[in-house]
Formats: C-alpha cells, sequence, structure tokens
C-alpha cells in the first residue's frame, strides 16, 4: 500500500527490504511479485519505479529472540505486547534506510507503520518515528522526513485507499500478493489475502476489509436510493 501511495506522490521512488532472521520470511519474495505487478498494471507508475535493495540485518534477528525470528508461540507477554514485537525493530529499519538514502540522495523515507488499530508496538507510534526522524536529521544534517501515510488510518480506511488510488487492480494485488500472517502462511486463501487467520495479524487485516466491504456495500445502497425519478 505504501509504495502505491508513494508512486502517486513522488517522481522517483526505491524500494529497500531488510532481512533480519524472520521466521516468516516469505514476505521477502512477495516484496519482488509486487514491483513487478505493480510495474506491469500501472504504466504511469511504472517509470517512477526505481531499483530495489535488500540489506542484510540477521545479526539483529539473532539477537530478538521473539516470535518473528524464532519458532517460539505466538502469545501475550507479561509487558502486555504479543510475543511478534521485535525490540528496536523500526528503530534499526529507518536508520539503515537513511543510511542508503544518504548515499543516493533520497531524503523521504516512507514506512506502513500504523497505531490507529494495530498490535501495540511502541516502534510503530508516531511519537517514536519523530523522534527517531529528528535523531536522523542531527546525526546526519541532512533534512530527512518519515512519512507514515497508513498511521492514523485503521484498516478499512487503508483498503479505501487502496481503491482511491489504483481502484480493483490495486485492491486485487493487495489480496493476492501482498502479506502480513505472523506464521508466514500462503497456503490459506481467505477473501482477504492469504495467511493463517488465527493470528494478530490476520485477525486485524480481516477485520479491516471486512469493515471497508460493508461500509463500500453501504455507500453504494445509499447511493442507489438518492437516484432521481426515472434514472
Amino acid at each position: 500500500m505504501c509504495l502505491a501511495w508513494a508512486l502517486d506522490a513522488y517522481e522517483r521512488v526505491e524500494t529497500v527490504g531488510f532481512d533480519y532472521g524472520q521466521r516468516h520470511a516469505i514476505e521477502m519474495d512477495c516484496r519482488q511479485r509486487i514491483r513487478s505487478e505493480i510495474a506491469r498494471s500501472f504504466p504511469v507508475w511504472a517509470p517512477r519505479l526505481g531499483p530495489d535493495h535488500v540489506l542484510d540485518v540477521a545479526s539483529f534477528g539473532a539477537i530478538s529472540d521473539t516470535a518473528l525470528t524464532s519458532d517460539a508461540e505466538i502469545e501475550m507477554l507479561a509487558s502486555g505486547l504479543p510475543s511478534t514485537f521485535v525490540p528496536g525493530r523500526n528503530l534499526v529499519f529507518f536508520t539503515y534506510a537513511a543510511a542508503l538514502g544518504y548515499r543516493r540522495g533520497l531524503h523521504v523515507l516512507v514506512g506502513g507503520m500504523c497505531e490507529t488499530d494495530y498490535s501495540g508496538y511502541p516502534d510503530c507510534r508516531d511519537a517514536t518515528l519523530r523522534a527517531l526522524e529528528q535523531a536522523i536529521r542531527l546525526g546526519t544534517e541532512i533534512p530527512f522526513s518519515i512519512e507514515t501515510p497508513l498511521m492514523w488510518r485503521t484498516k478499512a480506511e487503508t483498503w479505501a485507499l487502496a481503491q482511491e488510488l489504483g481502484g480493483e487492480a490495486l485492491v486485487d494485488l493487495m489480496i493476492e500478493e501482498t502479506h502480513t500472517c505472523y506464521r508466514g502462511e500462503r497456503g490459506l486463501r481467505h477473501e482477504w489475502g492469504y495467511g493463517c487467520g488465527q493470528c494478530p495479524a490476520c485477525e486485524l487485516r480481516a477485520k479491516g476489509f471486512a469493515a471497508w466491504r460493508a461500509s463500500s456495500a453501504e455507500g453504494r445502497k445509499l447511493a442507489s436510493t438518492n437516484l432521481p425519478r426515472g434514472a
């Protein structure tokens, strides 16, 4: 979703992925298919899509010991956070992305973090990312900005944004090619996409998709009832 948003907003967009030893490494395969499908299906955006980069930060995953980097069970911890929380992950990602952007002359960093309906990760909060943005600016003497277009959107509103930016083609791409399931499940196909259907990420995605579909159906119903006579 954020790639589509960035391509719609900026003339040049490069992508970066992080191999941190994640249990659901399927996301690294999905990202390449997403890039290819966006370039194929959206000719207006295709010329804006620049090179892809993959950064190896496996040593970070090795010290995390979470349900995303090991075979640990997905459960709520005494801290009140799910065991899928990888401490400092987004801090590391943006720091590495800024170093890459510094070299390539790209000073806008875009991420899909959200604190409207999410799992409670503290490094997804707007306050965290605004502080990190300032630290990166001070540490590089470059006016980097961190853009989080989904920060204040519900999951339903994120689906609506996909519809707004790319119509049914982008919605279909999100369903078929994107991945959020913490268990890396790609064998089960739901109306909202692939996943186990039980982990927190799947539950949030399913709930948001259902809410968006319901609101879209209601909008069409209201529009039809307001048609002029004889229409």
